[in-house]
């Protein structure tokens, strides 16, 4: 008779797993069901896999169990589950009968007990245990025929890896367990010590019982860690009693019970077809059964399956250019449930690009091109292509997955196809998961994760002035390229997606990265009108005053010569002038960059400082008055700019073609170049600024009580500040005062020197210390912040953001002091500019569905940092203010209030 194999899964974990890691999706009567689809696309993995003879899914029964008698704290405070999980319970184990699968749960014991009771009784009767599970609670359980395995991942659990992610043997768990602990459960553990210090103390004692007695009787030497375990003693006592699990439950269901029976195909049927997972159906070859319930009134939503990585080849893929070959692929998508979608286009320029071809993946190894504008080759009328594919772009019952879909979205609805949804995105998925530590272009992100160098893009088009459209390109080698680019997304969002659950980043993936992208694509389109002739006149007032300031620059040397050559203003600074301070270059070329100007502009040069003057304008010259003009759509005489999401490290947006953010605040030539950005006719523009928004997050995140105090007062900051570290009253206070506090405050943020803060003021260096010493002995809540911010960062390489964002610092280890000193004082401020993104973004998230219900015709058209730009019709503009001001006001609960500053006017600059 052939061995038992008995596997056991783990369905109360399980259920809680695939909510986190599925996007939130319904069935036709709103019922949510995204860890119900996870939990089916699992168990239909698990019979079609499975070669053993037995099987269950275990259930907790309830949330009081015997341990609540050893420890009333046990588990009190976990939350409620949330709303869209609590009616997902009861499907599950509907799911579960289904599919013929026996669902066990037995009052006053938790799951994992029941789990390691059925283990022990199989073991008994000489069978093997596969439990689906990757907690940590059930690894104790592991070895002499019990192994485990993760339903995300599908891979295998066993000693090996306990040992390799906990340092001890599954036997040792239960002793590890004790020390750490458990936050979630109100396991309380020893105070202090973690996975790491645990594996150490049992490697060392053997036992938790040894570990106490050392630490009791001496043996131990002195430590923290020593008084900890002698204070919790008792602690982990009660958490080894908490943690160790029953292995002699009375089975509820005999172990002969759970052989696995065949389902009933009507049944399952019935039951998947009510919740609508078309694709479940597809894959168990149900599709043919006749329903015996009426047609939906409403598509099922999108089915996201869970998948793994694969080895298969990549290529040789399919060109289609058949409607036959169009249909199969149609059919396969639908079937699937899931699609990676690349398009290949004239222009890198959203807006002035044309599409010229569709790459599609199903499965790693599985894609297909279809041409769509070569200038040779056999390809589909687009007619026919767009009726068969706008179905599939709208189904809610299938995932749509992109590299930078912002984009493709773009070319899509330029070609006249709808807005796809829904959808994800690996490109953001990459960047919740990891700002700032590299680059999230699909190629690296290829050689990172898939170990592949795609291929790229010059190695088809050609280089230089050999280079050819890619509508020139054959469309063989179109096709190697552009469905190679489709199943390399594909496998990234395979690798990447589970990811984001275990990095704690799905929601800000979720509700924030991919929940911005049709916020973005709406501005994107909506672009802002600007003043042709306004424009035009700017740029010839510039260039008067910037020969003006040419006049004067050669009356101080006494000669002409090119203000734009480094080369010659360096031999006139420290050459003829003889100024000191000068360096060179590694080319031997005196250095004549911004900071090197400035440094002698504040030692009293008057040269340096009109260089300055002249290149600031030169700057704005080219870069808005002459290039704004050229930006212009014809069309529509409005200036649309593209938001980069995944390029900075802290989270921010990043503006380009035209790049609208670097427009200079404070200066009257910024206020000069907004007025140029113009209302619609009939229109006005409302800009909603936060207020010292990143001192506020300063306060919230460092506790400073003081600080705290003012915002809540809604004092004067700034005069706050004065007072507190110059010892002035509030009252009549001076403005040079006012403004030496501003400048601490702001230069704090980003980890000011007093070297940088005596250029800054125009003081000496030692004035410039007492300050921030004054600044620090009030604030010591800073340093604080500060020095743990560092440590983190050294600790782990990144900082994280109020709302759960990594920033990465790679340099924060450097060997280098001065680059190690700049990665610290990125490290410093990323959780202060990064809590600022974050929360402008959330209110950019909110805003499209606030501006529905309030029933005003208002838009956002940029944001810039901290501020939003917004046009509505003038009679309604004072309502769009308030509108903007109460959303962005209410996008974080902090400990400090959020202010909000509107504006509005017929221009940006007089609403700014």
């Amino acid at each position: 008779m052939s061995k038992k194999n008995l596997v056991l899964v783990d369905g109360s974990g399980f259920i809680f797993r695939a909510f986190h890691a599925l996007p939130p999706m319904t069935r036709p009567d709103g019922t949510p069901v995204n860890a119900v689809f996870g939990f089916c696309n699992m168990l239909t993995r698990l019979l079609k896999e499975h070669t053993g003879t037995h099987l269950a899914v275990i259930f907790d029964a309830g949330r009081t169990t015997f341990r609540n008698a050893i420890d009333p704290r046990y588990k009190a405070q976990r939350p409620e589950p949330p709303a869209e999980l609590i009616p997902q319970f009861a499907l599950v184990r509907e799911a579960t009968r289904a599919f013929a699968v026996p669902a066990i749960e037995l009052d006053g014991f938790e799951a994992d007990d029941l789990i390691a009771s059925y283990a022990e009784a199989m073991k008994a009767a000489g069978g093997e245990v596969i439990i689906v599970s990757s907690d940590k609670d059930l690894m104790q359980l592991l070895g002499n025929g019990v192994s485990m395995l993760d339903p995300i991942k599908s891979t295998a659990i066993g000693p090996a890896q306990v040992m390799e992610k906990f340092g001890v043997t599954p036997a040792q768990m239960i002793d590890a367990q004790a020390l750490m602990g458990d936050s979630v459960d109100n396991v309380p553990g020893v105070a202090g010590i973690g996975p790491k210090g645990a594996a150490q103390l049992i490697n060392e004692y053997g036992t938790l019982d040894a570990i106490l007695a050392a630490a009791s009787s001496g043996t131990m030497k002195p430590s923290k860690r020593r008084d900890a375990l002698i204070a919790h003693a008792e602690d982990a006592r009660i958490s080894r009693r908490l943690v160790e699990l029953r292995c002699n439950v009375a089975l509820p269901c005999p172990i002969d019970d759970l052989a696995i029976a065949p389902h009933d195909d009507a049944v399952l049927h019935d039951f998947l077809d009510a919740q609508g997972f078309k694709s479940i159906k597809a894959r168990l070859g149900l599709d043919g059964l006749a329903r015996r319930h009426e047609e939906r009134s409403a598509p099922p939503v999108a089915a996201v399956p869970v998948v793994t990585t694969s080895d298969a080849p990549f290529g040789p893929y399919e060109t289609i250019d058949t409607e036959a070959a169009l249909d199969r692929w149609i059919a396969d998508i639908i079937a699937t449930g899931f699609v990676a979608i690349d398009t290949e286009t004239t222009d890198l320029n959203a807006r002035r690009t044309r599409l010229v071809g569709i790459s599609l993946a199903t499965a790693p190894g599985r894609a297909a091109y279809l041409p769509l504008g070569h200038e040779a080759g056999e390809q589909l009328p687009r007619a026919l292509v767009h009726a068969r594919l706008a179905p599939i772009l709208t189904d809610p019952a299938i995932l749509k997955i992109f590299h930078n879909a912002k984009f493709d979205l773009h070319v899509l609805a330029a070609a006249a196809l709808p807005d796809a949804a829904p959808f994800d995105d690996t490109m953001l998925i990459s960047y919740a998961l990891e700002a700032g530590a590299h680059g999230h272009g699909m190629d690296e992100l290829s050689v990172l994760h898939l170990d592949h160098k795609p291929i790229s893009y010059d190695e088809v088009t050609g280089t230089g002035r050999n280079r050819v459209s890619f509508s020139a390109v054959p469309v063989d080698r179109a096709t190697a390229y552009a469905a190679e680019d489709a199943d390399v997304t594909l496998r990234l969002w395979q690798w990447l997606r589970p990811r984001l659950r275990e990095a704690k980043a799905l929601t800000l993936y979720e509700t924030m990265e991919r929940g911005l992208v049709p916020v973005l694509l709406a501005m994107e389109r909506a672009g802002i009108m600007v003043d042709r002739d306004d424009l035009v006149a700017m740029s010839d007032e510039f260039a008067r005053r910037m020969d003006e300031i040419q006049r004067d620059i050669e009356q101080l040397v006494g000669h002409a010569f090119n203000l734009g050559s480094p080369k010659q203003l360096g031999e006139i600074l420290f050459g003829e002038m003889k100024l000191q301070g000068g360096k060179r270059t590694k080319t031997g070329a005196w250095g004549t960059d911004a900071a090197a100007l400035e440094e002698l502009a504040e030692a009293g040069h008057e040269l340096p400082r009109r260089i300055l003057d002249w290149r600031q304008l030169q700057k704005l010259k080219s870069t808005y008055a002459d290039a704004l003009v050229t930006e212009i759509d014809i069309e529509d005489r409005r200036v649309h700019t593209s938001y980069a999401q995944a390029i900075a490290a802290t989270g921010r947006l990043s503006s380009n073609d035209p790049n609208l953010q670097n427009i200079p605040i404070r200066t009257s030539e910024g206020a000069r170049i907004r007025r140029a950005f113009i209302a619609a006719p009939g229109h006005a523009l409302i800009s909603a600024d936060y207020s010292q928004i990143e001192l506020r997050l300063l306060a919230h995140v460092a506790d400073i009580p003081a600080l705290k105090a003012s915002f809540i007062n809604n004092e004067d900051i700034h005069a706050r500040t004065a007072s507190e570290v110059f010892g002035v009253p509030m009252e009549g206070m001076d403005g040079a005062t006012r403004r030496r506090a501003k400048a601490i405050n702001f230069g704090i943020i980003y980890g000011i020197s007093a070297f940088g803060l005596a250029r800054q003021l125009g003081i000496d260096n030692g004035e410039a210390k007492r300050y921030i010493d004054a600044y620090f002995a009030r604030y010591p809540e800073i340093r604080r912040y500060m020095n743990d911010t560092r440590e983190f960062a050294r600790t782990h390489g990144y900082v994280v953001t109020p709302f759960g964002r990594r920033c990465h610092v790679p340099g924060i280890a450097d060997k280098n002091p001065a680059r190690r000193g700049y990665a610290e004082r990125q490290a410093i401020n990323a959780p202060l500019q990064g809590g600022a993104a974050d929360i402008i973004k959330r209110a950019m998230v909110r805003l499209p569905d606030a501006i529905a219900a309030s029933g005003l015709d208002m838009r956002i058209l940029l944001q810039v940092h901290d501020e939003l730009l917004f046009e509505a019709p003038i009679d309604q503009a004072p309502a769009a203010a308030a509108v903007a001001r109460e959303v962005m006001q209410q996008a974080a609960v902090l400990s400090v209030p959020l202010l909000v500053e509107a504006g509005i006017g017929a221009n940006w600059s007089d609403a700014h």
